[in-house]
Formats: structure tokens, sequence, C-alpha cells
């Protein structure tokens, strides 16, 4: 079967329109120099936040998609036994406190006035108790029964006399004031009512859960009467900031990379609108192991984790979400730092700094 001349022509320029738009393609799609493209997913943190106390769960206050900020109210537990605790312990604070009060302040003038009344008529007592010993030596004269008699009457004397010291020295007691040692004592006893309140009051406020940070809760793990212990999470949180774009860096483009260069970040979900961002981790190890005894085919295949921080401000980026990054290799402008606050929109939809 022989093709006319018009035939071969046409197949001719048919595979040279080919070539060209391969050729075309190749060169488009082929990155610039002064820049290298990843492809990556959206990554972020999550947290599981859970009560450091124990008991059972009353109320849940926020729903799947939430956003919550850091110390919202998240969750309850019963409190009645934290609460009562509470009480006691402060009541036993204020008892304390008030025994330590008395001490610092001393004898009241009541009872120092008390205590030197009763020193003065004890003294009284004393004298004249001395004045009829006295008496009785000179009157009574010898013989075993004056004898007796004077035993019994000195006898008094002395009693009198203890009694007046000690009335004496109880007066003395009292301008002085409680010992530098009671009042150590005392000061402890109040230190450790106000230690054992403070603890009551961290366990009170533990029976309610609040959000450690800003972010958005993915899933509730318990539910209103389930019980709550510090080893059971309560509910997942994403953490929308800081969001990163987790892609994978070849071992021919890692020197060309360096931390805090400028990058674009794309996503199918929002065509033609691009995210600032910056580079903020390369991994320092390979992805894969290399063998023992590497080959130039292998050597090619190793990649190194990168993370490209994101500039989200409308919370359009999702957990997992397909991206393409660009990252810029010039230098940066003179005053650039790495974050949102330095990083300029890419396009006129891209997030303000």
């Amino acid at each position: 079967m022989k093709l006319s001349a018009r035939a071969v022509i046409a197949a001719v320029l048919l595979i040279l329109a080919a070539a060209g738009a391969g050729f075309y393609f190749l060169r488009e799609s082929r990155a610039p120099a002064n820049v290298v493209m990843l492809y990556g997913d959206v990554d972020l943190r999550e947290m599981q936040p859970a009560f450091y106390a124990t008991g059972r769960i009353t109320r849940m206050l926020v729903q799947e998609g939430d956003t919550v900020r850091k110390g919202q109210l998240l969750a309850e537990i019963d409190d009645v036994r934290y609460r009562d605790a509470l009480a006691q312990t402060r009541h036993q604070q204020e008892s304390s406190e008030q025994a330590l009060a008395r001490l610092l302040n001393g004898s009241r003038p009541e009872e120092i006035r008390q205590a030197q009344e009763t020193m003065l008529a004890q003294r009284s007592l004393h004298n004249a108790q001395q004045k009829l010993y006295e008496r009785v030596i000179r009157l009574i004269p010898s013989g075993a029964e004056m004898q007796q008699r004077r035993d019994d009457v000195l006898g008094q004397t002395r009693s009198i006399q203890h009694t007046y010291l000690a009335a004496e020295q109880a007066y003395l007691l009292a301008l002085q004031g409680p010992r530098t040692e009671d009042i150590e004592a005392g000061r402890a006893v109040a230190e450790a009512a106000a230690a054992a309140t403070r603890l009551a009051e961290d366990e009170y406020r533990d029976a309610k859960l609040v959000a450690p940070a800003d972010g958005v809760v993915e899933a509730r793990i318990l539910e209103p009467g389930d019980m709550a212990s510090p080893s059971v999470p309560v509910y997942t949180i994403a953490l929308t900031d800081p969001l990163w774009v987790r892609a994978y860096l070849s071992e021919a483009d890692l020197g060309r990379v360096a931390l805090g260069m400028r990058a674009r970040i794309a996503t199918d979900s929002f065509p033609g609108k691009a995210y600032a961002g910056w580079v903020g981790y390369i991994s320092p190890t390979a992805e894969f192991t290399p063998k023992t005894i590497e080959t130039p085919e292998l050597r090619t295949r190793l990649v190194y984790q990168v993370r490209i921080f994101a500039c989200d401000a409308g919370n359009e980026l999702r957990l997992g979400m397909p991206a393409t990054v660009t990252i810029d290799l010039a230098p940066p402008p003179t005053g650039y730092a790495p974050g949102c606050a330095s990083a300029r929109p890419a396009s006129g939809d891209g997030p303000k700094p």
C-alpha cells in the first residue's frame, strides 16, 4: 500500500507538532532555577486535654468543630467533694491565723492588770503571814506543844510565800508576752494551714477543664456521666497555630534550601490563591536509611522532611490538605525575618501580615 505525498507530509507535520508540544510542556512545567517546588500535605499539632482531678463529668460545653480560645471552659466534673474540702481548710487556716495573731499581740492590758492584782494580793497575804510568824516566835514559849504550833505557822507562811512568788512570776510573764519559740511554732502551723488551703483551691479548680491553647475541637472522647481522670483525655483539639506543610526535599536540593527562606503555598481548594510562608524546619537525617554501599541511583532517592510554616489568617487550610510549595531561593529583602509579621502575600488574596 503506497502513501500519497500529501499523507506523508501530514504525518511529518503531526510528528513535528507533537514534538514541539512536548518540548513546550517540559519547558513550561520545569521550575525556574531560582525556586524549588515541592508537594506535600498540610499538617498541624493536636492535643488531648484531660482533667487533673477525678470525678464524674457533669457538663460538656463545646462540640466538634467549635473554635476554642486559651483559658476557655470546656467541661466540668462534680466538685462537691473538692468544694467541701476547700471550706474545711479555709476554716482551719483562719483558726491558725487567729492563734498566731494572739501570740504576736502578746498579753492584753486587762490580763497584765489581773496578774498584777493577783500578785499584790498574794504579797499582802504573805506580809501579814510573815508578821504573824514573827509574833508567834516571840510570844509563844518553848515546849513540845508550842514547837508544833510554831511549825504549823511556819508551814503556812512558806506556803503563802510560794503562792506569792508564783503570782509574781505570772505577772512578769504577762509583761514579757509569749516566748519566741511559741510564736515560731504558731507561725509554722499557720503556714501549713495556708499551704493546705492553696492545695485545696488547686484541686477545686482542677474540677474544671479549660483549653490550654487556641484551636478547633476535632472530637469529644467522653460525654456527661463518664468518669474522668488524668489518664483519660476528654477532647481532641487541633492547634491552628503553628500550621505548616509537610513536604520532602531531595538530596540534590538539600544544599539549596535554608531555614527562613520565603515560600508560597497553593492548594486545589482555593485556585489562584497563594499563602505566604517560610521554611521553618529541615530534618537533620534522611527519611530512608542508606545501605552500607551506596550507588548513584540510591543517593538520588534519599529525601529529607521539611516544614514550610504558613500564614493562614482566614483559617482555610485543613489537616491533610494537599498543597504545592514554591520556595524562593533568592536572598530575602533587608529587614526580613521569618514569621507572619514579616511575610508578604504572594497574591492579592494572600494573608495579610
